[in-house]
């Protein structure tokens, strides 16, 4: 990318750190809108980041975040000088979100779709009992459980990491099946699926045992089925600083204690 030529989207989160710097970047470098922009940049936290990526999905624009928020693992440092360059220099990550396809009690059908992860929760304090099948085959009769998700490697250290899932690197060509608290099977830990699996998840007793099924922040209550799989036509970008790239990022994290 030539660094002279590079125009740019500033997006705030709304939060006043956020809004000040991207006042004081728009000033400098100044502002054409998202749909106009070589790249856009997401001020805020790895929620905001998520947003951005997913307004922006498919669309073939380049999102490069800078930390304005309280988490920021996704984010680069915030710096204001030398941005063009900086830019230029950034270090692209194409990532494809999963599509979740849902069916409730009432036999209504949606669609989302989950850059992090697809999560099953249940909805009462009665454990989910559920039936996972992959690739049209049933690999756990039963599950009774607080919830399962299939997780992104993007998503892999979000919610997935803190139901101790395992951490995927970025280019890796699997999907993370994690529980969420499992009581039955009690040392059922999850699985590494290929990113091509079809998941397929059917709520057993679901009057007793009600679920909600959440695409990132997507939510459709009472679920009675739900499959997952990666999407084959979308997808997005992310922009990182060369050295502190979304790969690096993986094995730092693995290394923390």
């Amino acid at each position: 990318m030539d660094a002279k030529s590079l125009t740019f989207s500033f997006a705030s989160s709304g939060t006043a750190e956020a809004d000040a710097a991207a006042k004081r970047l728009a000033q400098r470098y100044g502002q054409i809108p998202h749909d106009r922009a070589d790249i856009v940049v997401a001020l805020g936290g790895d929620g905001f980041l998520l947003q951005t990526l997913r307004e922006t999905m498919s669309t073939g624009k380049r999102v490069y975040g800078m930390n304005r928020g309280t988490v920021g693992f996704l984010m680069n440092e915030y710096r204001e000088g030398a941005l063009p360059e900086r830019l230029a220099a950034a270090v692209p990550e194409t990532i494809r979100p999963l599509e979740m396809m849902t069916v409730d009690d009432t036999g209504t059908s949606r669609e989302a779709l989950a850059i992090n992860e697809v999560s099953l929760l249940r909805q009462s304090y009665q454990a989910a009992r559920l039936r996972i099948s992959v690739d049209g085959k049933v690999r756990l009769d039963e599950l009774i459980c607080d919830g399962v998700m299939v997780a992104t490697p993007a998503g892999s250290t979000a919610y997935n990491l803190s139901a101790h899932g395992p951490i995927l690197p970025l280019d890796a060509p699997l999907l993370a099946l994690t529980p969420v608290s499992p009581f039955r099977p009690r040392r059922w830990r999850g699985a590494l699926l290929p990113k091509t699996a079809v998941v397929r998840f059917d709520i057993l007793e679901e009057q007793k045992r009600p679920v909600n099924a959440v695409a990132d922040h997507t939510e459709v209550k009472s679920v009675v089925s739900v499959e997952v799989r990666e999407s084959a036509v979308h997808t997005a970008t992310l922009l990182f600083d060369p050295g502190h790239s979304w790969s690096e990022r993986i094995l730092a994290e693995q290394f923390k204690y």
